[in-house]
Order: structure tokens, then sequence, then C-alpha cells
């Protein structure tokens, strides 16, 4: 049985360590393709994997084909829009994440987020305090509980939208105000933490209809993907209201013209870090080897998402 671990962007060495001792415990053998810089080396990796973990890889439907023998991708950490599901499902292929391993770093990095943003991006000048302001969490999953976990502990009014959350006795439990729609949030939020995922549904969703509801000197945080952002909306809004502010952990495509156009108003991480801690790191990788573990010889499929 052979797991491939291929990243692009590495693990931790000592997430790699971890997921070494998880596979070969078990009598695992355990291959890295790491740091690859073409596709065709992951073509060349897969050839012979039973099993797959990634990260932000990309598992297309070329991938697939090019894996005869692969049963199962795992994606260390929650989003899993980087691996297509219907070629994986054709297949037989189950396909998992790792909720909840990453959703500390990135529930801390968007109140980071929150801060650099009051405080003029760290430069010179007077910035205002987060306490005694509304912060919005759009979906509450694990990373959104989080959010709205520490927002209060900064003194922060929470408000959360989430139609899938089931059991609405969850936010009172949280502390938190349960809004009746998406509309209300924005209205009602100085700060917006976003943590929905790119679907169909979500795609370009967060545009000028929203945005502009927001409160005077309101800011767009934005944790989860770039595509549910309307990039066009976005920079509509901005350029009518010059009290708005968006941070993204994911540059825009036209983050270049926004930068030029909006100056500190707005502000893209480097290359997306939200995941970026060495205990999220390990976290998702030794998660990641456990679960496809469990599968292989219990047949346990909890966390799949091609069901």
């Amino acid at each position: 049985m052979k797991v491939l671990v291929a990243t692009e962007k590495p693990f931790a060495k000592s997430a790699v360590e971890g997921i070494r001792r998880i596979v070969e415990e078990v009598g695992y053998e355990l291959a890295l393709l790491e740091k690859y810089t073409d596709k065709s080396e992951l073509l060349a990796a897969v050839a012979d994997a039973d099993a797959l973990i990634i990260r932000s890889d990309k598992v297309t439907a070329e991938v697939v084909a090019a894996a005869p023998k692969l049963k199962i991708v795992v994606r260390a950490g929650a989003g899993y829009d980087n691996v297509d599901l219907a070629a994986c499902t054709e297949k037989g292929i189950v396909v998992m994440n790792t909720p909840g391993q990453n959703s500390n770093a990135v529930a801390e990095l968007a109140i980071g987020m929150m801060i650099f943003m009051a405080r003029n991006q760290f430069t010179p000048g007077t910035g205002s305090e987060i306490h005694g302001k509304t912060v919005g969490i759009h979906a509450y999953g694990n990373v959104g509980r989080l959010v709205g976990r520490y927002g209060k502990a900064m003194g922060m009014n929470v408000l959360a939208y989430d139609p899938f959350v089931a059991d609405k006795g969850v936010f009172a439990a949280d502390g938190v105000t349960a809004v009746d729609s998406v509309e209300e949030l924005y209205v009602k939020s100085d700060y917006v933490s976003l943590h929905i995922p790119a679907t169909e549904q979500t795609k370009r969703s967060i545009g000028y209809d929203l945005l502009s509801k927001m409160p005077k000197g309101a800011t767009l945080v934005n944790t989860a993907r770039k595509e549910v952002i309307d990039e066009e909306g976005l920079a509509r809004v901005l350029e009518e209201r010059s009290d708005l502010k968006y941070i993204t952990d994911i540059a825009a495509d036209s983050q270049a013209a926004l930068n030029e156009k909006f100056g500190k108003r707005v502000f893209a991480t480097a290359k997306k870090m939200g995941a970026e801690t060495g205990e999220a790191n390990v976290n998702a990788g030794l998660a990641a080897a456990r679960q496809i573990v469990d599968f292989i010889r219990n047949g346990n499929r909890k966390f799949q998402v091609n069901k």
C-alpha cells in the first residue's frame, strides 16, 4: 500500500516525520513529492499510489486518470475545491478533507486582519479599536465559531448568518446573535468575516449590493476564497464609498489595480497564509495520514466529501 504526499508547498519537517510514522507503523510505504514545479511530475508520481495527501495541490481529471490504483485523496485542510470530485467519484475514489485542523490558525489571522486595518496597517496616524465594534460572521462553521469566540473576548458584539446550521440553539449557546438574512448581517456589521466555500451558489456572491449596505467605516475580511468576491462590484463600491475597506488572504485577480486605486483601504497577503502556522501544518498532515489508515483498514468514511 503506497501513500503519496504531493505538496507543491511542503509540510513542515515535523509533520512529514509524523505522517511517515503513522503510515509506516501499519506497514504502508510513504512516498514524497515536494516542491514540484510541473504537473508532469505529479502525473508520474500518482501512477502507482494507493492513497494521496495534498494541500492546495490540484487533483484534476487528468491526475485521476493517471492514478489507476488510487483509492483515497485527503486534502489536508477544510476546503476541497482544488479536487475534481466528479472525476474521483466516477473512478470510485473517496475524497476527504480534515475539518477543524486549520481552524484556529485561520481564526487568529482573521482577528489580526481586523486589528491591522483598524490601525492603518500599522503606519503612523490615528486608528481605531475593534473593542465595542460589531463583527458579522458569514458562515458559522469551525472557523466562524472561533472568530466569534475571539471577537467576544476582544469586547466585540458578534452576529452570525448561516442558513445551513440546523440547530439554531448553537448561536445562543455561544452568546452570538443569529440574524435572519445575509443582508441584515452586512447592514449591522462594522466587520464582516467571510467563511463561505466557493460553490456555484456562492461564487461572486459578495459584491456591490451587499457591500454598499455596510455601515460607515466598515471592513470586509476575506480568509475564505477569492472566487466568492465579485471584483467589479467590490471596486465599484470602494470607489463610491471612500470609508470602506477590504482585506484578503487570497489576492484578487485585479489586486494590483485595487492597490493602485484604493491604497491603504485594501490589502492582500503576499501568499495565502491562513493555515500557515507550524501547529496547523502538523495537525492537518497527521489528521490526513490517520484518516487514510482508518479508511483502508476499517472502511471509515467519516470525512468523505464526495458522497
